[in-house]
């Protein structure tokens, strides 16, 4: 059993969920509440990494975040090492592959919020800003916990992009995922059934708890 492959998995996917309920949270206000020119085109791209091969979204963030791409020359202008092999390098991919199922949960939490209870809060003097904070998050919880709980199995479960990126460092890009295909191509079935064995109670547990999210917030 690849244990360090395991940490570095978990880590991954901790450290990409944290990012992504910060980020996608304003996003999914923004297309929940606000109509302006290109709102379709805005959405649209966010949710293209939903219809793309993962290797096709990794070769593109190979690219950008390459020695010759503004990313990876920003990079390294910065720091003066390469992004790409990289923990960073890997937590960007899989923020980008992941983005589409942290913004979607919470865009459709949004919305279901009662329009008067924000036009209340307005008239009590609230700004957008405060009302998003006291008045959406905490009527919107169960949208915010199924996004992590989709952005977390959607992290451990990534493969292509990751490898694209990252490659197969031990203990820094080498993720679960790679190791079942490493595991797979030397032969060693047993270790690759056992890596895999592993998946399905956390993930079963999971979906299990996103069904309860689901069921509390239809009642």
């Amino acid at each position: 059993m690849d244990y360090l492959a395991f940490y570095v998995t978990l880590k991954l996917a901790l450290v990409t969920t944290f990012i992504l309920i910060v980020l996608a949270a304003p996003i999914a206000y923004v297309l929940a509440y606000l109509r302006f020119p290109g709102k379709s085109l805005l959405e649209a791209f966010i949710y293209l990494p939903m219809a793309l091969p993962p290797t096709a979204i990794g070769f593109y963030l190979l690219i950008v975040m390459g020695p010759k791409g503004f990313v990876g020359r920003a990079w390294e202008t910065i720091t003066g090492g390469s992004l790409l092999f990289t923990f960073i390098g890997i937590t960007i991919a899989s923020i980008v592959y992941s983005i589409p199922f942290a913004v979607q949960p919470m865009k459709y939490a949004f919305a279901k919020i009662d329009r008067r209870l924000l036009e209340a809060a307005y008239v009590l003097g609230l700004s957008k800003r405060a009302a998003f904070l006291r008045v959406v998050i905490p009527n919107s919880l169960g949208g915010l916990a199924a996004a992590a709980v989709l952005v977390f199995l959607h992290s451990i479960g990534a493969f292509g992009v990751l490898l694209m990126v990252g490659g197969s460092i031990p203990g820094e890009t080498k993720v679960a995922s790679i190791a079942i295909y490493e595991a797979v191509e030397t032969m060693n079935y047993r270790a690759a059934g056992m890596i895999a064995l592993s998946f399905i109670p956390i993930s079963y547990a999971f979906l299990l708890l996103i069904n309860k999210l689901n069921k509390d917030s239809h009642i």
